[in-house]
Order: structure tokens, then C-alpha cells, then sequence
């Protein structure tokens, strides 16, 4: 799995202005609900922005996801869900989310799945994991200039090394 396929353009944001975890949880789940509803098959709407957040707060209530040295990827799973659904923001100025190392995040990957993805969530996890925790690439993502800098780094060769 790529991050490509995870990732698109419109799914990568840069700069986003919070001052909290809270209000990054709630941003990120206002852009993440227009992406979601692109990959939704089921009857009736798809899930609004504030049921998107609800996904990731509960997950945060088991255990940050703040992995440390300025990342976290907030994740969940969503019913009705038909594929795995990614976003990524570089945020102004890093906020406390209660990281593992105590540092604060600047840069943030959500990851949304379909309720029974399994094993691809995980894969899912782990590949988002690995490409950031490669500091020359967190360095990079860091000092891009704008949102389609930032795809283009998430999505280059070296992060779709096989799973």
C-alpha cells in the first residue's frame, strides 16, 4: 500500500491554524468530511465533520497518539466506510497533544477506515508510521512551502517501499 493511496491532493493541508489538540481534532474532522463521503456507499449521509471527531476523540481517550518528535496520527474507524481515507496537516504552530515524548505536534496524519479494514488499517498505520519517522523527511515536510510540496513529499518513491 502507497500512501498515495491514502493520501489526495485535496487531503493535504498546510499551515493549519490551532491552538489545541481539541481544535486540531475538530479542523481535521471538518476537512476529513467531505474526503470521507467520497469513499461512502452506504444509505443516508455520510458521516458529518462532528461524528468523524468523535471517531478520533475516543480513540485519543484510550491513549494519545502523539507518537512523538512533533507527530501524531490520529486514527479511527468509521461504519459505512468503504476505503481507507487519509489527511495530512502541517499545523502553524505546534500544539500539546499530550505526546509520549511531551513534545508538541506540528504535523498530523489522520487515518479514517472502514469498520472491518483489519489487517489494512494496521498496514495502513505502520506505513504512515515509518515514512514519518524518517527525520529527513519530517525535515522536508517541515520546511515545504505549500500544501502540493507537502503531497508531492508525502507521496514520492521512498515512501511507497514495500509493506
Amino acid at each position: 500500500m502507497d500512501i498515495a493511496q491514502l493520501l489526495s491532493p485535496s487531503g493535504v493541508v498546510a499551515d493549519l491554524a490551532v491552538a489545541s489538540k481539541k481544535q486540531a481534532l475538530v479542523e481535521l474532522s471538518r476537512i476529513a468530511a467531505p474526503l470521507v463521503g467520497a469513499g461512502w456507499t452506504m444509505e443516508g449521509a455520510a458521516p458529518d465533520d462532528r461524528e468523524i471527531f468523535e471517531v478520533l476523540l475516543e480513540r485519543e481517550r484510550l491513549g494519545t497518539t502523539g507518537v512523538g518528535s512533533g507527530i501524531a496520527i490520529p486514527h479511527g474507524k468509521l461504519r459505512g466506510l468503504t476505503k481507507l481515507t487519509g489527511l495530512f496537516a502541517r499545523l502553524a504552530k505546534p500544539v500539546d497533544f499530550e505526546s509520549i515524548d511531551d513534545q508538541p505536534v506540528d504535523l498530523v496524519f489522520v487515518l479514517l477506515a472502514p469498520e472491518a479494514a483489519g489487517a489494512d488499517h494496521l498496514k495502513a498505520l505502520a506505513k504512515v508510521s515509518r515514512l514519518l519517522r524518517d527525520k529527513a523527511v519530517c525535515d522536508r515536510l517541515r520546511r515545504a512551502g505549500d500544501s502540493a510540496k507537502l503531497f508531492a513529499i508525502l507521496t514520492e518513491a521512498p515512501a511507497a517501499s514495500p509493506s
